[in-house]
Protein backbone atom coordinates (compact mmCIF):
# COMPACT_ATOMS: atom_id res chain seq x y z
CA UNK A 1 0.00 0.00 0.00
CA UNK A 2 1.34 3.51 -0.73
CA UNK A 3 0.42 7.05 1.19
CA UNK A 4 1.07 10.41 0.43
CA UNK A 5 0.90 12.44 3.21
CA UNK A 6 0.35 16.61 2.85
CA UNK A 7 1.30 18.48 6.00
CA UNK A 8 0.88 22.37 6.23
CA UNK A 9 2.70 23.89 9.25
CA UNK A 10 5.41 26.54 8.85
CA UNK A 11 7.95 25.12 11.43
CA UNK A 12 9.00 21.81 11.52
CA UNK A 13 10.10 21.41 14.94
CA UNK A 14 6.45 21.57 16.25
CA UNK A 15 4.18 19.43 17.33
CA UNK A 16 3.15 19.31 13.81
CA UNK A 17 6.38 18.14 12.62
CA UNK A 18 6.92 15.46 15.25
CA UNK A 19 3.15 13.83 14.61
CA UNK A 20 3.94 13.85 11.16
CA UNK A 21 7.55 11.80 12.32
CA UNK A 22 5.72 9.25 14.27
CA UNK A 23 2.90 9.28 11.13
CA UNK A 24 4.88 8.20 8.59
CA UNK A 25 7.17 5.88 10.96
CA UNK A 26 4.28 4.01 11.92
CA UNK A 27 2.80 3.36 8.09
CA UNK A 28 6.68 2.61 7.12
CA UNK A 29 6.70 -0.10 10.14
CA UNK A 30 3.20 -1.20 9.17
CA UNK A 31 4.64 -2.00 5.66
CA UNK A 32 3.18 1.20 3.56
CA UNK A 33 5.74 3.29 1.37
CA UNK A 34 4.92 6.87 2.06
CA UNK A 35 5.70 9.98 -0.24
CA UNK A 36 5.46 13.25 1.87
CA UNK A 37 4.90 16.93 0.45
CA UNK A 38 5.94 19.19 3.24
CA UNK A 39 3.92 22.05 1.41
CA UNK A 40 5.71 24.96 3.50
CA UNK A 41 9.74 23.50 3.41
CA UNK A 42 8.92 22.40 -0.60
CA UNK A 43 7.76 26.39 -1.07
CA UNK A 44 4.48 25.34 -2.82
CA UNK A 45 3.34 28.36 -4.45
CA UNK A 46 -0.83 28.28 -3.05
CA UNK A 47 -1.92 30.40 -6.47
CA UNK A 48 -3.92 29.40 -8.74
CA UNK A 49 -2.73 31.09 -11.66
CA UNK A 50 -2.30 28.94 -14.87
CA UNK A 51 -4.10 25.65 -14.82
CA UNK A 52 -2.51 22.23 -15.71
CA UNK A 53 0.70 23.54 -15.52
CA UNK A 54 4.20 20.84 -14.45
CA UNK A 55 4.11 21.36 -10.89
CA UNK A 56 0.35 20.74 -10.59
CA UNK A 57 0.78 17.38 -12.84
CA UNK A 58 3.88 16.47 -10.82
CA UNK A 59 1.39 16.72 -8.12
CA UNK A 60 -1.92 15.10 -9.34
CA UNK A 61 0.69 12.35 -10.24
CA UNK A 62 2.25 11.53 -6.71
CA UNK A 63 -1.85 11.42 -5.59
CA UNK A 64 -2.71 9.36 -8.29
CA UNK A 65 -0.49 6.65 -6.97
CA UNK A 66 -1.34 6.84 -3.10
CA UNK A 67 -4.63 4.63 -1.99
CA UNK A 68 -4.23 6.62 1.57
CA UNK A 69 -4.31 10.39 1.60
CA UNK A 70 -3.17 12.13 4.76
CA UNK A 71 -3.74 15.49 5.31
CA UNK A 72 -2.06 17.01 8.49
CA UNK A 73 -2.67 20.94 9.12
CA UNK A 74 -2.94 23.05 12.45
CA UNK A 75 -7.37 24.14 12.31
CA UNK A 76 -6.72 28.01 11.81
CA UNK A 77 -10.09 30.06 11.99
CA UNK A 78 -12.07 26.77 11.68
CA UNK A 79 -10.45 25.94 8.42
CA UNK A 80 -7.13 25.07 7.21
CA UNK A 81 -3.98 26.61 6.32
CA UNK A 82 -3.94 28.92 2.92
CA UNK A 83 -0.81 27.02 1.47
CA UNK A 84 -3.14 23.55 2.14
CA UNK A 85 -6.22 25.27 0.42
CA UNK A 86 -4.27 26.51 -2.76
CA UNK A 87 -2.60 22.90 -2.62
CA UNK A 88 -6.55 21.92 -2.87
CA UNK A 89 -7.32 24.39 -5.45
CA UNK A 90 -4.88 23.59 -7.59
CA UNK A 91 -4.18 20.18 -7.84
CA UNK A 92 -7.56 19.20 -7.68
CA UNK A 93 -8.56 20.20 -10.80
CA UNK A 94 -11.56 19.49 -13.11
CA UNK A 95 -10.72 16.42 -15.43
CA UNK A 96 -8.56 15.11 -12.92
CA UNK A 97 -10.30 14.85 -9.31
CA UNK A 98 -14.06 16.42 -10.40
CA UNK A 99 -15.81 16.66 -13.76
CA UNK A 100 -15.10 13.23 -14.53
CA UNK A 101 -17.78 11.79 -16.88
CA UNK A 102 -19.59 8.65 -15.92
CA UNK A 103 -18.66 6.42 -19.20
CA UNK A 104 -22.52 5.12 -18.92
CA UNK A 105 -24.25 8.42 -18.78
CA UNK A 106 -21.65 10.79 -19.56
CA UNK A 107 -22.52 13.07 -16.69
CA UNK A 108 -20.13 14.40 -13.87
CA UNK A 109 -19.46 11.80 -11.29
CA UNK A 110 -19.36 13.32 -8.19
CA UNK A 111 -20.55 12.91 -3.97
CA UNK A 112 -18.80 8.73 -3.93
CA UNK A 113 -17.78 8.61 -6.91
CA UNK A 114 -15.04 10.59 -9.07
CA UNK A 115 -11.72 11.04 -9.96
CA UNK A 116 -10.36 9.99 -6.77
CA UNK A 117 -12.81 7.05 -6.21
CA UNK A 118 -10.96 4.06 -4.28
CA UNK A 119 -8.85 6.33 -2.44
CA UNK A 120 -9.41 6.95 1.63
CA UNK A 121 -8.70 10.04 3.07
CA UNK A 122 -7.80 10.96 6.74
CA UNK A 123 -7.24 14.40 8.17
CA UNK A 124 -4.75 14.75 11.29
CA UNK A 125 -5.89 18.03 12.81
CA UNK A 126 -4.11 20.02 16.18
CA UNK A 127 -6.07 22.75 17.79
CA UNK A 128 -5.45 24.74 20.98
CA UNK A 129 -8.49 24.73 22.72
CA UNK A 130 -10.55 21.71 24.64
CA UNK A 131 -11.57 18.67 23.07
CA UNK A 132 -15.51 19.52 24.29
CA UNK A 133 -15.44 22.91 22.17
CA UNK A 134 -15.13 20.58 19.18
CA UNK A 135 -17.77 17.91 20.21
CA UNK A 136 -21.36 17.35 19.59
CA UNK A 137 -22.50 20.10 21.70
CA UNK A 138 -19.22 21.93 21.78
CA UNK A 139 -19.44 25.93 21.09
CA UNK A 140 -17.09 25.44 18.19
CA UNK A 141 -19.12 22.85 16.69
CA UNK A 142 -18.40 18.97 16.39
CA UNK A 143 -14.84 18.79 14.08
CA UNK A 144 -16.70 16.84 11.90
CA UNK A 145 -19.08 19.70 11.01
CA UNK A 146 -16.04 22.27 11.16
CA UNK A 147 -14.35 20.28 8.58
CA UNK A 148 -17.69 19.22 6.27
CA UNK A 149 -16.18 21.46 3.28
CA UNK A 150 -13.05 19.49 3.11
CA UNK A 151 -14.45 15.95 4.36
CA UNK A 152 -17.91 16.13 2.10
CA UNK A 153 -17.14 18.91 -0.07
CA UNK A 154 -13.51 17.56 -1.60
CA UNK A 155 -13.06 14.40 -0.37
CA UNK A 156 -16.08 12.46 -0.47
CA UNK A 157 -17.01 14.80 -3.70
CA UNK A 158 -14.22 13.58 -5.69
CA UNK A 159 -15.34 10.17 -4.45
CA UNK A 160 -12.48 9.55 -1.80
CA UNK A 161 -13.50 7.18 1.50
CA UNK A 162 -13.21 10.40 3.86
CA UNK A 163 -12.46 9.21 7.70
CA UNK A 164 -13.61 10.65 11.21
CA UNK A 165 -10.59 13.80 11.26
CA UNK A 166 -7.47 12.79 13.90
CA UNK A 167 -7.66 15.21 16.19
CA UNK A 168 -5.10 16.49 19.13
CA UNK A 169 -7.00 19.11 21.30
CA UNK A 170 -5.06 21.48 23.88
CA UNK A 171 -2.36 21.20 21.49
CA UNK A 172 -0.51 24.26 23.16
CA UNK A 173 -0.01 23.19 26.66
CA UNK A 174 0.65 18.57 26.41
CA UNK A 175 3.39 17.19 28.99
CA UNK A 176 5.69 14.19 28.45
CA UNK A 177 2.84 11.78 29.09
CA UNK A 178 -0.04 13.21 26.95
CA UNK A 179 2.64 13.31 24.13
CA UNK A 180 3.22 9.86 24.93
CA UNK A 181 -0.56 9.13 24.31
CA UNK A 182 -1.20 11.28 21.88
CA UNK A 183 1.77 9.40 19.87
CA UNK A 184 1.06 6.21 20.46
CA UNK A 185 -3.25 6.70 19.49
CA UNK A 186 -2.06 7.54 16.41
CA UNK A 187 0.18 4.92 15.74
CA UNK A 188 -2.65 2.78 16.60
CA UNK A 189 -5.10 4.99 14.40
CA UNK A 190 -2.95 4.38 11.16
CA UNK A 191 -2.35 0.55 11.81
CA UNK A 192 -5.92 0.19 10.95
CA UNK A 193 -6.39 2.64 8.47
CA UNK A 194 -7.61 0.61 6.03
CA UNK A 195 -10.04 -1.59 8.21
CA UNK A 196 -12.31 1.55 9.61
CA UNK A 197 -15.57 2.39 8.29
CA UNK A 198 -15.73 5.30 6.27
CA UNK A 199 -17.86 8.51 7.65
CA UNK A 200 -21.40 7.63 6.41
CA UNK A 201 -22.02 10.35 3.79
CA UNK A 202 -25.65 8.98 1.76
CA UNK A 203 -24.05 9.02 -1.96
CA UNK A 204 -25.99 11.12 -4.46
CA UNK A 205 -28.28 8.40 -6.29
CA UNK A 206 -32.17 9.31 -7.15
CA UNK A 207 -32.64 7.08 -3.86
CA UNK A 208 -31.68 9.90 -1.32
CA UNK A 209 -31.87 12.76 -3.67
CA UNK A 210 -34.16 14.90 -5.96
CA UNK A 211 -33.76 16.38 -9.18
CA UNK A 212 -33.02 19.70 -7.62
CA UNK A 213 -30.27 17.47 -5.29
CA UNK A 214 -32.97 17.90 -1.87
CA UNK A 215 -32.97 15.35 0.34
CA UNK A 216 -36.36 13.55 -0.30
CA UNK A 217 -38.56 14.01 2.50
CA UNK A 218 -38.74 10.39 3.43
CA UNK A 219 -35.04 11.04 3.78
CA UNK A 220 -34.20 11.55 7.57
CA UNK A 221 -37.63 13.15 7.85
CA UNK A 222 -37.59 16.08 9.65
CA UNK A 223 -34.03 16.81 10.64
CA UNK A 224 -32.58 19.09 8.60
CA UNK A 225 -28.59 20.31 9.00
CA UNK A 226 -26.15 18.82 7.66
CA UNK A 227 -26.37 15.15 9.98
CA UNK A 228 -29.22 14.55 7.39
CA UNK A 229 -26.93 13.96 5.05
CA UNK A 230 -25.75 10.81 6.50
CA UNK A 231 -26.79 7.27 7.20
CA UNK A 232 -27.33 6.94 10.46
Amino acid sequence: MHALWVWAHPHASSLNGRLREVGVSALGAAGWSVDEIDLYREGFNPLLVERGDADVRRHQDRLRRADLLVVQFPLWWYSVPAILKGWIDRVFESGFAFDVPDPETGKPLKYGKGGLAGKRALTVVTAGDRAATLGPRGISGDIEDVLWPLLHGTFWYTGMDPLRPHLITTADDLDAQAMARIEEELRVRLEGVMAEPRIDYLPMTETHYDHTIRLHDSVAPGEDGLSAHRES
